[in-house]
């Protein structure tokens, strides 16, 4: 049985989040460590196995959406653009904004160190309790939930240029239309040794698609592809 006071913190949390749960013993679950498990009782169950379940749960809200929102990003970018978004740091984050780290039941050593402040802990619960509310309910539920916050952060890193590797993208587009690779070329270097700055143009099919200027030649290269995407009706994001 959940105490009165418990009853009354998980009410809080869903008020918070929006979601009143069928039955509130998942919700407490999702929020259980394993070290209060440890030191209270083995017939309690931790939240692993719903951050397992919450973990797929958010990777397919994310891949979903930015398929949907980014219908020309090529599948390497809507990777990087999924493992920004799902990571350890960011999930942490958006746990604080809904001050998750108040409701969880920790073990006293756990919380005695900082557990509640822990990126891990905070990351895991977050997932844990998306995995409650599927569990709870259905995907529906989950993503009328979710989708709001993590679409935030999908825009975010979509519009942050060192998420996306640009030569990648061009080399499966021609690929898939041309069946050829990019080839990449210096056309012009300046500057002294301490502070180069390189020209590079990329050739598709014997034609100069892209052209583009670095402070190393990995930067005017992914330049250059930035701009022969650009070409193709690919724009990139700035």
């Amino acid at each position: 049985m959940l105490s009165t006071e418990r009853v009354q913190e998980l009410e809080s949390l869903q008020k918070q989040i929006g979601y009143t749960f069928r039955d509130v013993y998942l919700l407490n679950k999702a929020l259980t460590h394993k070290s209060y498990v440890n030191e209270n009782s083995e017939t309690l169950k931790d939240n692993e196995r719903f951050e397992f379940l919450g973990d797929s749960v958010l990777d397919l809200i994310v891949s979903g959406y930015s398929i949907k929102a980014f219908p020309d990003f090529a599948e390497g970018t809507l990777s990087k653009i999924r493992a920004a978004v799902v990571n350890e740091s960011c999930l942490a984050e958006l746990a604080r904004q809904i001050d998750l780290g108040k409701y969880l039941l920790l073990g006293k050593g756990e919380a005695s160190s900082g557990g509640r402040e822990k990126n891990s802990l905070l990351a895991n619960a977050y997932e844990a309790l998306a995995g409650a509310i599927y569990f709870d309910s259905n995907l529906e539920a989950a993503l009328d939930i979710y989708l709001p916050v993590l679409s935030k952060e999908i825009a975010k890193y979509a519009e942050t240029a060192r998420f996306r590797d640009y030569k990648s993208e061009l080399q499966e587009y021609t690929q898939t239309q041309f069946n050829c690779i990019p080839n990449y070329k210096i056309v012009n270097e300046k500057g002294p040794a301490h502070a180069k700055e390189f020209e590079v143009v990329v050739v598709i099919q014997e034609n100069t698609r892209g052209r583009g200027n670095g402070k190393s030649k990995k930067e005017a290269e992914q330049a250059a592809a930035k701009s022969a995407l650009a070409g193709f009706n690919l724009t990139p994001i700035d």
